[in-house]
């Protein structure tokens, strides 16, 4: 089986994590995925375009933060596995940023540990972002929203 988590310069493919991750696993009923993307224009980032990102992350520390981010949606959901690839390094528009896909025996618990687990990697996860705008370079800070999708599962950020 695979490593739980991946922090890679290199892309994903998502049909061929999903097939890894319940590979030989007859239990497997459900299987719940979630890709971001960068996003590049005006629209959906209320800022000016961006032009590229850089993620920065400290080797060893963010796959340790990231398995125990694993280790509690196992805690918390009927779950069997989950894979979690996140990419650093240069990223353009459109380039892939992010995957989370999660087996169960049934959807409801795929679907609840997958939101959860992005919601605990927007705002515990140790990574660093750096947006290229036309303005200029700029860190990108934890939203607000974020904070709050974090709250609905009964942990405080510790961004706030």
């Amino acid at each position: 089986m695979a490593a739980r988590v991946s922090i890679q310069t290199q892309d994903f493919n998502l049909a061929d994590e999903i097939a890894a991750l319940r590979q030989h696993d007859k239990r497997v009923g459900a299987v719940c995925s979630f890709v971001g993307t960068v996003r590049g224009g005006y629209e959906g980032n209320n800022g000016p375009p961006v032009l590229s990102m850089e993620l920065e992350h400290y080797p060893g520390m963010t796959e340790k933060a990231i398995e125990a981010m694993i280790d509690e949606a196992h805690a918390r959901f009927n779950i069997y596995a989950a894979r979690l690839v996140h990419r650093v390094g240069l990223l353009a528009p459109c380039d892939q940023i992010v995957m989370v896909a999660v087996t169960s025996a049934h959807r409801g618990e795929s679907f609840r540990a997958c939101e959860f687990l992005m919601d605990y990697l927007k705002t515990q996860a140790p990574f660093w972002k750096k947006e290229q705008t036309p303005q200029g370079a700029q860190w990108v800070d934890a939203r607000a929203a974020d904070d709050a999708a974090l709250a609905k599962w009964g942990i405080a950020s510790r961004n706030s």
